[in-house]
């Protein structure tokens, strides 16, 4: 019988949901779960200061304590790591997990797929997982990001409702549901059962093409544009941070300067960058923004 180790941490809840919809079509195979948990949690809903506070030390992907944790086994067919994205990066839970002997041990020439479930931005976070992968001798075989498809500015006003009240509802009661569509967490079985097959084939290769062919998963360009430039801005904010906050008063006043670069930069900075790029940029561009599309959508798969 053929063994899957399927380790995650979530937050909110919404990924193991989404796990779960896309572990249903494993019949016939032994599937291990383990869900992670830091030794110090982070509680649902977040308050603001928490929050923004955590920026610094998930972009430059410092290392937490997590609770205890056993694998049943030494070896796996096949890995399932799924994750959430914060700041542009895997989330702190997530980074420490990807450094963890234990978790680390079993990586080596073990075929893995990464399950994302995210706002819209995932790119620099996978690029992040997959260095750590490689690094530990894992081999990445598919990645499934599932994101919230409304535009950008919709969906930063959604979840963060959602995230700071913990109500997952239409904010004003207008507003679309904030995070991963519902029938899309429920159709993550469409995805398990591809998965599923390339498992019991013994075959991956060709697995993320057909995994994109189902045409659910993409890179919008304007999301591509703004994740190519924010994470740099994002470490020079981390490292200044750190570098001045050397008291919590210090700290708190870097932190929430922070804060107002983001809403800013998001709410009017951003809407403005992008229309630019999209009327003088983008149209000009299009073979440059494929190819920047396809690196991401296969970033760290051998297509051979």
């Amino acid at each position: 019988m053929k063994r899957i180790l399927v380790i995650s941490y979530s937050q909110s809840g919404q990924l193991h949901e989404i796990l779960d919809n896309f572990l249903a079509p494993f019949e016939g195979v032994e599937v291990e779960q383990v869900y992670v948990q830091p030794e110090k949690p982070f509680a649902f809903p977040w308050s603001s200061a928490v929050f923004f506070n955590i920026m610094p030390e998930t972009v430059l992907e410092e290392k937490i304590a997590l609770n205890d944790f056993s694998l049943q086994h030494d070896r796996y067919d096949l890995i399932v790591l799924g994750y959430q994205p914060w700041f542009l990066s895997p989330s702190l839970p997530t980074t420490a997990l990807l450094q963890h002997p234990s978790f680390t041990k079993v990586l080596k020439d073990t075929p893995i797929v990464t399950v994302i479930g995210a706002r819209n931005m995932w790119l620099n976070s996978q690029k992040s997982v997959v260095s750590h992968i490689q690094a530990a001798g894992g081999k990445l075989v598919a990645n499934i990001p599932l994101i919230d498809r409304h535009q950008n500015l919709i969906s930063a006003l959604t979840i963060l409702h959602w995230m700071l009240t913990g109500k997952k509802e239409r904010k004003w009661g207008f507003l679309p549901y904030p995070g991963v569509a519902e029938n899309e967490i429920k159709g993550a079985g469409t995805f398990g059962k591809t998965v599923f097959d390339a498992l019991n084939a013994n075959n991956y290769s060709g697995l993320q093409k057909a995994l994109l062919s189902q045409g659910k998963i993409d890179v919008h360009s304007s999301i591509l544009f703004i994740e190519k430039r924010a994470k740099r801005l994002f470490s020079i904010w981390a490292n200044l941070i750190k570098k001045k906050g050397t008291t919590s008063k210090k700290r708190n006043f870097w932190v929430g300067a922070y804060k107002y670069y983001l809403v800013i930069a998001l709410f009017i900075v951003s809407p403005i960058v992008l229309t630019i790029y999209n009327i003088l940029i983008r149209p000009f561009t299009t073979k440059s923004i494929q190819k920047d599309k396809d690196h991401f959508l296969y970033l760290g798969i051998d297509q051979s």
